[in-house]
């Protein structure tokens, strides 16, 4: 979330950049934030005065006591009795101040980056990078992923509904292995670039979910375990990033480079039809992340280095991509920055995002209070994440554009982890 200090002493920046957004009433939004903080910073003066009082009469209360004057000290006992009420009403008070703030902080979204265009939906997102190549001209009779799945043997569908519902793919054979083998190549990947794997929990706590940004924005998307109040969690950014929460690091540690591989769990309802068929869209998925967390004199370049590592992935597998850079309506809640890739996908003829590389400032790092220390000063450290990759629309890019009548054509980079150089029908 923005800081307080931050809305009131850059309203007009705020403003300016919510409107990117389209975020109603910001002006209302944020006055109303500076009035909770000054309500909240005079309740906390009044308390303050009313301690130190009592202090200073307890003190003398057992002075009195001492010297034989028990009608003063009773007196004082009373007065005492008095103040502490009166302390209570005010921290009372004080904390439905702090929360209604706290309320109020969360319902207001990052400010976009100043490069960051003003608009509503997808429709009005930057290329930020178009693909230069020729797009893949496919065979006669060429077939969408979910008809080659069955072909193939990749996966089912159908298995998902029997053992869970709709959504829920089932890979199998030579379809698991290649879906292992994309992990294992993402992640060799990632830790040669220097980040640190790690194996995660895959439900978290509902601190953890509030501290990068998934409550209250995204209650509907997650899968909430009711009976131990935790959540299934929709990527792993949402573990690796609070593994530092509420920490301090030193500066010259940054960046701290993390990635990790896990399932993701969506609740997200799709529509019908074809851009929603096979992978395209489904509720339980596997993907690899990356996570930084940076100095913020250099989270830029860092972003920049992060959009790279992802293009470096996509060129190797061979896929045409390319780069958007998402407006403010767009962008997530939490994000000041956002570049979606998207490869092309040749027997739907169309582009599949399957990945987002964003930065977040100190949007997450103030949820999570997760700071940096030079010398003996500290200040809020930079967040980044972004999927280097997600599985379901990189293989569908895969059997659809590198169909052939004789089998389905693997990349080189892929060759070794799969142990074969092309998928043959079963």
């Amino acid at each position: 979330m923005l800081e307080v200090n931050t809305l009131r002493n850059e309203t007009d920046r705020i403003t300016t950049g919510l409107a990117k957004r389209y975020f109603p009433d910001a002006e209302i939004a944020i006055a109303d934030i500076i009035a909770l903080d000054d309500r909240r910073k005079d309740l906390q003066t009044k308390a303050d005065a009313l301690l130190a009082e009592r202090n200073t009469l307890s003190g003398e209360i057992g002075q009195l006591f001492k010297t034989g004057k028990k009608d003063e000290a009773t007196a004082k006992r009373e007065q005492v009795k008095g103040l502490k009420e009166e302390i209570e009403t005010l921290q009372t008070e004080a904390a439905t101040v702090d929360t209604d703030l706290e309320n109020a902080l969360l319902a207001v979204p990052n400010v976009p980056h100043g490069l960051v265009v003003k608009g509503h939906d997808e429709k009005d997102n930057e290329v930020f990078k178009a693909f230069a190549g020729d797009l893949p001209t496919l065979p006669d009779g060429a077939k969408p992923h979910w008809e080659l799945a069955d072909e193939y043997g990749i996966f089912s569908l159908e298995l998902g509904v029997r053992t869970t519902g709709a959504g829920f793919p089932v890979f199998t054979g030579q379809g698991a292995r290649l879906a292992r083998s994309l992990v294992n190549l993402f992640l060799d990947s990632n830790t040669d670039a220097g980040y640190v794997e790690h194996q995660l929990p895959l439900l978290v706590n509902e601190e953890s979910a509030r501290a990068t940004g998934q409550l209250p924005d995204k209650e509907g998307q997650m899968y909430h375990v009711t009976g131990d109040d935790l959540y299934l969690i929709p990527t792993s950014e949402v573990p690796l990033t609070n593994l530092y929460r509420g920490e301090i690091v030193d500066k010259a540690d940054l960046p701290l480079k993390l990635t990790g591989y896990t399932p993701c769990f969506r609740r997200e309802a799709g529509s019908y039809g074809a851009h929603v068929r096979g992978l395209n869209r489904v509720h339980q998925f596997d993907k690899v992340e990356i996570v930084e967390l940076a100095d913020p004199a250099t989270s830029y370049e860092r972003l920049d280095a992060m959009v790279a590592h992802v293009g470096k992935l996509l060129t190797d597998l061979g896929l045409p991509f390319r780069i958007l850079r998402l407006c403010g309506g767009d962008m997530g809640f939490t994000s000041a920055m956002t570049y979606d890739f998207e490869v092309w996908s040749a027997a739907q003829e169309r582009w599949l995002e399957v990945s987002s590389v964003s930065n977040f400032e100190t949007y997450q790092s103030n949820r999570l209070k997760l700071r940096y220390r030079e010398d003996k000063k500290t200040e809020l450290t930079h967040t980044l994440n972004g999927s280097a990759l997600a599985l379901p629309r990189i293989i569908a890019a895969l059997l659809e554009n590198n169909q052939t009548p004789d089998g389905i054509l693997l990349p080189e980079v892929l060759h070794t982890y799969v142990g074969k150089a092309k998928l043959e029908k079963i």
